[in-house]
């Protein structure tokens, strides 16, 4: 871990030689890549597989936006994806949309690794990366500033000492484990851009090293690092297009919105979510829980 961790900050350090209420719309779509498998069966199976993965590792261990519109598209491999844009120009990716984990990331430098990415349309030696040394508002978060917790509560500080404001030390490398792969990589404050705001000082994960992860990851989870929490948003929408796994231009809307909730006289329902009530694990924090009060098919409960 420490040689990882020292080869990271070394990668980083030699490539960042740096010099009111309204909505917002993203498109959804399936996710750019699949799973080099072309069985029905085997697809489902490769989810089910990576559904129980996640499970396992599971157990065994505020700008002010108010509403906004992306574009998701169903992917080839079940997941959906949207277009971020990061960074000063903008730099656009596209993410692979996840509320069950938080950091949001993208693979990250001209360096970028990603072992067992040979997927369907994917060129793992040609995969989109963003630069920071191209963004004049890329900076990597020090070990003192607040938000290196969001991902490390427990910190240490060690080369710190006492004083904060003279500290050089970065935040830890992060390792992420998925149902299907992994990622690694420092945490950055950039400028997250949309057509007619920008979030300033959003924490993003540039990865370096991943594992069948060859597209970012834009966490919707319950964590304070994860995209909703980040833009002060009170609730988001989507509706998920069906597919037969495979990829297609149709999308739907993915509406981000940090306005109020709905009037007197709204047609729309909301069920509260819950806390997990049964398990100290933080790992499950990342998660929506609702009640859970009978199941109906064809008539019978």
């Amino acid at each position: 871990m420490p040689s990882l961790s020292l080869l990271l900050l070394f990668s980083l350090i030699y490539l960042f030689s740096l010099s009111s209420a309204y909505t917002t719309t993203l498109s959804l779509s399936p996710a750019a890549f699949a799973p080099p498998l072309s069985n029905p069966w085997q697809r489902l199976n490769h989810f089910a597989t990576a559904s129980a993965t996640r499970a396992h590792l599971l157990k065994h261990p505020k700008t002010n936006i108010s509403d906004a519109k992306v574009p998701l598209f169903p992917r080839g491999y079940g997941g959906y994806s949207i277009s971020l844009s990061f960074g000063t120009p903008p730099q656009t990716l596209s993410f692979v949309m996840d509320t069950g984990s938080s950091l949001v990331w993208f693979p990250c430098t001209q360096r970028y690794t990603c072992s067992s990415c040979n997927f369907v349309s994917v060129n793992p030696s040609n995969i989109s990366t963003f630069i920071p040394r191209s963004s004049s508002s890329s900076r990597i978060v020090g070990c003192k500033n607040p938000k290196c917790r969001w991902v490390f509560p427990d910190v240490q500080c060690k080369d710190c000492g006492g004083n904060s404001t003279t500290c050089t030390e970065f935040c830890p490398p992060y390792i992420i484990q998925y149902g299907s792969g992994s990622t690694t990589g420092l945490l950055l404050s950039e400028a997250l851009i949309f057509p007619e705001k920008s979030v300033n000082n959003f924490v993003v994960g540039c990865s370096i090293f991943s594992s069948r992860q060859p597209s970012g990851i834009a966490g919707f989870g319950r964590g304070p690092e994860s995209l909703p929490a980040q833009m002060g948003l009170k609730r988001f929408s989507y509706c998920l297009v069906s597919h037969r796994f495979d990829d297609t231009p149709v999308s739907s809307d993915l509406i981000l919105v940090s306005g109020g909730g709905a009037g007197k006289g709204s047609a729309t329902n909301y069920t509260p979510f819950r806390k997990n009530p049964t398990s100290s694990n933080p790992a499950y924090q990342d998660y929506y829980y609702v009640t859970l009060r009978k199941i109906t098919v064809g008539g019978s409960m």
